[in-house]
């Protein structure tokens, strides 16, 4: 006789899992083997990818943000040795966010570098059918993975927080989580012409918040972190799956997966369960032709004082109103009330009468029929 998991207990174990708590720590609370816990997670996060894969497609997100979070498998990248393996080391996750939303479009786990930069921005571009206005940080791999992807006519703009390694003289000696301000963030056009005011990666860094406390994996300074890379992989995917269904975002009221409209209510962990599980393998979506996003004004400066951008329809393509019909009223003549001559009259002495000439009535119509 098979040995099957307790429905309740596996709901207990889900929850414990996405609140971001370690395989040991799920063990003491659920009361439930810690191999049993690691495979339900294998299982959750391989359907958390297909389930996005089927869902997350044909996007249309037209303000975008990407961002990276650092993490590690096994042990910090400063002491991987030769011997390890390629997965060992630094575990960043990509992340692309729709900053309308909150929805988290893609995500891609690898090495910081510009192969997995280039990944993430083809997977992110597979799945949209607008072309977006784009932001992210300095990294530098993001301009070319970004211009292949999209082309040179996104709208895309870097924020770019200026670190310093120099210690402040004033205020606590560990400055690193207090950076001076002055300025601390510039901004700057790398492709197109985008809109400099709202390019921000502030909803990407506090989701990337909101991650940590969800994936305990990712989490600084702790014993909870990945020791296999398809760990890490999976606790990601199921993190992020949940974020979207079941996470209501406290400003917008509503699921992200609700705000983008693949969803029309809050999940439960019974439903993420049940969804999770029966999800069949599924491919990543192909690629699609872009269309235009919507402009939300109708003119705007373009940066660095090129001038100003204008849309010559008003930006919100419309229909024109059909003309209205007159209304259906039988045309009426208007004639003079006395009789009318075409000639002038005379009286008996061969003067010109005035009081009896009158000039002949013409007819006359309510509106021109031509």
């Amino acid at each position: 006789m098979a040995n099957v998991l307790d429905p309740e207990k596996r709901l207990r174990v889900l929850a414990a899992l996405v609140d971001g708590n370690s395989e040991r720590a799920v063990e003491r609370m659920t009361d439930v083997d810690r191999k049993t816990v690691r495979r339900l997670a294998l299982a959750w996060g391989q359907g958390a990818v297909n389930l996005h894969n089927r869902l997350a497609r044909g996007l249309q997100c037209s303000l975008v943000t990407v961002d990276e979070i650092w993490g590690y498998v096994g042990k910090k990248q400063a002491r991987v040795t030769a011997e390890d393996g390629p997965d060992v080391g630094e575990a960043y996750t990509f992340v692309a966010l729709d900053a309308s939303s909150r929805f988290v479009i893609a995500w891609y786990v690898g090495k910081r570098d510009q192969a997995s930069t280039d990944a993430f921005i083809a997977d992110l571009r597979a799945r949209l059918v607008v072309m977006p206005a784009m932001t992210s940080d300095g990294f530098a791999p993001y301009i070319m993975a970004i211009g292949t992807s999209f082309g040179p006519g996104v709208d895309y703009a870097q924020t770019v927080k200026n670190y310093t390694k120099r210690g402040r003289r004033e205020g606590p000696s560990d400055h690193r989580y207090e950076p001076a301000r002055d300025p601390f963030i510039t901004k700057r056009a790398v492709f197109g012409a985008p809109n400099l005011d709202a390019a921000s990666t502030a909803y990407v860094e506090r989701n990337n918040a909101t991650m940590r406390h969800h994936i305990g994996r990712m989490r600084r300074l702790c014993l909870a972190f990945s020791k296999k890379a398809e760990n890490h992989r999976a606790a990601v995917a199921l993190g992020y799956v949940h974020y979207n269904f079941c996470h209501v975002v406290k400003t917008l009221r509503v699921t992200p997966a609700m705000a983008v409209g693949l969803a029309d209510s809050v999940w439960s962990l019974a439903e993420l369960d049940a969804a999770l599980m029966t999800a069949g393998p599924c491919e990543a979506p192909e690629k699609q032709a872009l269309a235009p996003r919507v402009p939300e004004t109708t003119a705007r400066e373009l940066p660095n004082g090129r001038g100003f951008l204008r849309v010559v329809n008003g930006g919100k393509p419309s229909a024109a109103p059909a003309p209205m019909a007159p209304p259906p009223v039988e045309p009426t003549s208007i004639a003079a009330p006395v009789a009318a001559s075409s000639s002038p009259v005379t009286d008996e002495t061969g003067q010109l009468d005035l009081f009896a000439w009158k000039p002949k009535p013409r007819q006359l119509t309510l509106w021109d029929e031509t």
